[in-house]
């Protein structure tokens, strides 16, 4: 079995989507780096690889056999065995995912470009390994609080977390369905619908608000988003922890 050693993660916990867990341009400072000593590095099909990148379900049992207790992670001087963690490529990109002792990816990293370098190297000359793996049997469903890639392609990852913010927002205002408040935050997106938005029921309101904001981002998602999770403390803090500095963040004042 390949291994790499002294292999440095930053973990994202619960992503079912790749987009969500960042590239090594896009870690950051106060981002919770950690030390693996050791992690067995396993070339795997392309199917297998989406499975992992791009889900939450349940690994190949023949693979976590395979990686069972063969990771450490080191923080000093302190050495702790990892049940079921691998360093995971299909030959086009690489992932890095922890179990933390369940038969699910639950948390995953990105590798620093010098040892994405390394593992291409190590398997220039091996074959991806099958396992017992059958598969995607149904298409993967997105929906508002977890967006199809398209959606967020080619956005930073503020960007991509303020939108997910947005959505959750978004979300809320679907659910309780007021028609007049549908139609205040459609007036709020764009004012020149104003004159045929009374006309609209729920359904219209709904889908022309979604259709106008679920594409790309700019200063108008921003101000839109501001202005919905105004009074959430909750959503507050996670705007403001995107902002950097409270200077950034005096609109919610």
């Amino acid at each position: 079995m390949l291994y790499l050693h002294d292999v440095w993660v930053n973990w994202f916990e619960g992503e079912e989507n790749g987009y969500s867990v960042c590239y090594f341009h896009e870690w950051r400072k106060n981002d919770g780096i950690e030390l693996l000593d050791q992690v067995p590095l396993l070339y795997i099909t392309e199917d297998l690889y989406d499975h992992i990148e791009n889900d939450m379900h349940d690994l190949p049992e023949e693979m976590l056999d395979k990686i069972y207790k063969r990771a450490y992670s080191r923080k000093g001087q302190e050495r702790n065995c990892l049940e079921f963690a691998a360093v995971v490529t299909d030959g086009n990109d690489i992932l890095v995912f922890d179990t933390i002792g369940y038969q699910i990816p639950v948390r995953k990293s990105r590798l620093i470009p010098r040892q994405e370098q390394l593992v291409f190297d190590m398997i220039k000359t091996t074959k991806p390994e099958t396992f017992n793996f059958e598969g995607k049997t149904v298409e993967k469903e997105y929906h508002m609080l977890s967006m199809a890639p398209q959606l967020v392609h080619g956005l930073t990852r503020r960007e991509r977390q303020l939108k997910q913010l947005l959505m959750i927002a978004l979300d809320q205002l679907s659910t309780v369905n007021n028609l007049e408040e549908l139609r205040y935050w459609l007036t709020e997106w764009d004012p020149k619908q104003y004159p045929y938005i009374r006309y609209m029921d729920e359904k219209s309101v709904w889908d022309t608000l979604y259709d106008g904001v679920k594409y790309g981002w700019s200063q108008s998602h921003e101000d839109l988003c501001v202005k919905m999770i105004k009074g959430q403390p909750f959503l507050e803090q996670m705007w403001e922890a995107e902002q950097g500095t409270k200077q950034n963040t005096s609109k919610l004042r």
